[in-house]
């Protein structure tokens, strides 16, 4: 039996981001798991792993996808779960098995700390870019309402907490999708590990320009791992 495929967003972002990709996915007959929106944002990592954990299958051979800052989720997913191997897109790859990985590094923690409004809270996810325009990301105007509005504002706080790397990470086979060169560093990491590895030219939510084409990618690289 094929392993369920699961789409993981960011804690930052909805499911909306992964949704064109689960429909092609299921039209090619994969089973996909997806992530709802949880009823509140997460006020610490151990909430968004548990919002994962509780979406993931426990009773199947899985195969976990995240995008951006989920990717930092994953090692600490792979024991309670069957977890037969992962394609990273876009997102956070953990290093520093047996350790742990901070939310964000201390240099971007700095620029988050001066957007939190006096209750510590910030603003959603589009909106930390002070002006750039962002009308690339998405395909049209009503997918980018869509997207922003399923945002939640996380708390600063969210961004000073960690998660940890098991020291037996990784012990399923991987591979490394990227979108252009923003994450290019991750992507090197995966191409050091000897995991397979592509890149689509786009921005950091093409999944929601090119679904087909994101999905393609995936399977390509689903196909190459030993599972």
């Amino acid at each position: 039996m094929e392993p369920v495929l699961c789409l993981l967003p960011s804690p930052l972002l909805g499911p909306s981001c992964w949704q064109p990709v689960a429909e092609v996915l299921s039209d090619r007959g994969w089973t996909v798991a997806e992530v709802p929106r949880p009823s509140r944002a997460p006020r610490c990592a151990a909430d968004a792993l548990g919002t994962y954990l509780a979406a993931i299958p426990s009773d199947r051979d899985v195969v976990l996808i995240p995008h951006s800052n989920a990717g930092l989720f994953v090692p600490s997913l792979a024991a309670p779960r069957r977890v037969a191997g992962y394609v990273f897109v876009d997102a956070g790859l953990p290093s520093g098995a047996g350790s742990s990985v901070p939310m964000a590094p201390a240099e971007f923690y700095d620029m988050l700390a001066g957007k939190a409004d006096g209750a510590g809270l910030l603003p959603p996810w589009t909106r930390w870019w002070d002006g750039e325009d962002l009308s690339g990301l998405f395909p049209d105007a009503p997918t980018r309402e869509i997207v922003e509005r399923e945002q939640q504002r996380l708390p600063l706080s969210y961004f000073e907490d960690s998660v940890p790397v098991p020291a037996d990470w990784p012990a399923q086979p991987g591979a490394y999708l990227a979108f252009g060169d923003t994450y290019a560093a991750e992507r090197a990491a995966a191409v050091a590990r000897d995991w397979p590895a592509m890149t689509l030219p786009g921005e950091h939510l093409h999944m929601l320009v090119d679904p087909d084409g994101v999905a393609t990618a995936i399977t390509e690289l689903i196909a190459k791992l030993v599972i």
